[in-house]
C-alpha cells in the first residue's frame, strides 16, 4: 500500500497537483489540514478509487472536514490531526501521549510547516511539512510517502520538491 501524506497547502495547489501526478499510482491520500477550500477538488486530482482522509486545520474556517480522524491502516491505528490543539509548535510529546491513550501507534500532524519523523514512546509521530509555505532550513516544499508491505511493515520516505 502506498499513501501520499501532505499538509498545509493553503489553497496554493500547484505543488500538490504536481506531487499527485508525480507519485501516482497511490492507494490513499492523507491531508493534515489547512486545505482552505481545495478539499472539494483533491479527490478528483487523486483519481477514482483513491481513498481519502482529510482533517481541518486552523485556517480552514468554513470547512466541514473533521477536526480529527482515527484510521485503521493495515494492522496499524493512526490518529490524524492538524496538531494546533496539541501544542505541536512546542513539541510532539502531547500528541504522542494522546495517540497512545487512544490505542494508536501512529500520529500524523501538520501546522508547523516543518517535516518531522520520530518514535515517541512507541508511537511513530510524523509531519510531512508544507507543500506551499515550508519553514524548515532550506525552505523546500515537502511531503511524505508511507509504504506498507503485505506483513504490515511500514516505511516512511520524506520527499522534497
Amino acid at each position: 500500500m502506498k499513501i501520499l501524506i501532505v499538509s498545509d497547502t493553503h489553497r496554493r495547489d500547484e505543488n500538490l497537483k504536481f506531487v499527485i501526478e508525480e507519485e501516482k499510482p497511490f492507494d490513499m491520500l492523507i491531508h493534515l489540514g489547512d486545505v482552505e477550500g481545495s478539499e472539494q477538488w483533491i479527490p478528483e486530482w487523486a483519481g477514482e478509487g483513491c481513498m481519502m482522509a482529510m482533517v481541518m486545520g486552523n485556517n480552514d474556517f468554513f470547512s466541514r472536514l473533521e477536526r480529527e480522524l482515527e484510521l485503521e491502516i493495515g494492522p496499524h491505528r493512526a490518529l490524524l490531526t492538524h496538531g494546533h490543539y496539541y501544542g505541536v509548535s512546542m513539541g510532539a510529546e502531547g500528541l504522542a501521549d494522546e495517540a497512545r491513550s487512544r490505542g494508536c501507534d501512529i500520529a500524523m500532524y501538520g501546522h508547523t510547516h516543518r517535516p518531522f519523523l520520530d518514535n515517541i514512546g512507541g508511537v511513530t509521530v510524523l509531519n510531512p511539512g508544507s507543500l506551499s509555505y515550508p519553514r524548515q532550513e532550506g525552505h523546500r516544499p515537502s511531503y511524505m510517502i508511507m509504504t506498507m508491505d503485505h506483513d504490515g511493515k511500514v516505511r516512511y520516505d520524506q520527499r522534497y520538491l
